[in-house]
């Protein structure tokens, strides 16, 4: 009885830290202007960022048009 309440107890805070790192902040940001290798965007929700923090931009996917 005591090993499955232990059991329980590590995979619930085990689901719930693995779900925190999956609701990381997301900003939708647009790009301003772009002089060399600075970038100047405007966030929603900036008020998340602190100077120092890493930041992962990547661009938006293309649509692929396909023919027969």
């Amino acid at each position: 009885m005591n090993k499955k309440i232990v059991c329980f107890a590590l995979a619930t805070v085990f689901a719930l830290s693995t779900a925190g790192i999956g609701f990381a902040a997301k900003l939708k940001c647009t790009v301003d202007s772009v002089d060399g290798n600075t970038v100047t965007m405007t966030c929603k929700k900036a008020d998340k960022l602190s100077v120092g923090d890493k930041v992962k931009v990547s661009p938006p996917k293309k649509a692929t048009i396909e023919g027969c």
